[in-house]
């Protein structure tokens, strides 16, 4: 897979693109990430990026030019037919496990980042095929938002992690947030590792790490625990574990 990446601030992404499993993965060649400076497609002395919005208000709107050169700078280089060109914005859509997955079918992603005020409104209109915000809050610029979605998209590509069923397992992948996890020792400070967890039988561990990741998220996040269908055995022991915790 490729990403480009267009922001102002490439430098803000030299560091976390060379740790972990980015970098393994940038190594072995699975992944190439690639930042463009968007004042480097300006044509004024001062490199401006920015202006007043038309009509009057408060800050700063980037500019339309430079984010459409940039962008068709880059496609140019390709001819790989359509490549998402998604907008970080905190107008798009909510960023889940499940946009991760979908983007990580693509071999080559364009991510733009938003800065200022916001972004001229014909590079919504006209450029982006995507726009996507990472949540219900705003950041100061799109290139904190960019880091959060190349890592979660690029650990879902093939062979980057070292099992394939850690992916699978992850929080949020079925819907569901994780089930408990424990390591050695098996005690400490008095607390003790589940039983079940060292008993040996793999099918009463599934089935008390599966109970597990039911309850925890009815617990913590019960707007996820509504969009799960449960089997009848699941749905008495998730009653009778709510009525009744240990």
């Amino acid at each position: 897979m490729r990403i480009d990446i267009l922001c102002l601030f490439p430098e803000m992404f030299v560091s976390p693109l060379e740790q972990s499993i980015i970098k393994r993965a940038k190594e072995r060649g699975l992944v190439d990430i690639v930042t463009h400076n968007i004042r480097d497609y300006t044509h004024d002395k001062h490199h401006t990026v920015d202006d007043y919005p038309y009509g009057g208000g408060p800050g700063m709107v980037l500019k339309a030019e430079s984010v459409f050169q940039a962008t068709e700078a880059v496609k140019q280089q390709f001819d790989t037919g359509e490549i998402p060109v998604i907008l970080l914005t905190p107008q798009g859509r909510l960023f889940t496990q499940q946009v991760a997955q979908e983007l990580a079918l693509h071999t080559h992603l364009m991510l733009i980042c938003g800065h200022y005020e916001g972004i001229d409104e014909r590079v919504h209109e006209h450029l982006a095929t995507d726009e996507i915000s990472i949540g219900d809050y705003v950041l100061s610029n799109g290139e904190l938002a960019a880091m959060v979605i190349v890592d979660a998209v690029v650990r879902l590509i093939p062979g980057v992690l070292g099992s394939p069923m850690s992916v699978n397992n992850d929080s949020h992948s079925d819907g569901l947030l994780e089930y408990p996890q424990y390591t050695r020792p098996r005690v400490y400070r008095g607390w003790s590792v589940p039983q079940v967890l060292v008993s040996g039988n793999h099918g009463e561990i599934a089935r008390w790490r599966r109970c597990q990741s039911l309850l925890r998220t009815a617990k913590r996040r019960p707007d996820l625990i509504e969009k799960i269908t449960l089997a009848d055995e699941e749905k008495e022991w998730m009653s009778e574990s709510l009525l009744h915790p240990r």
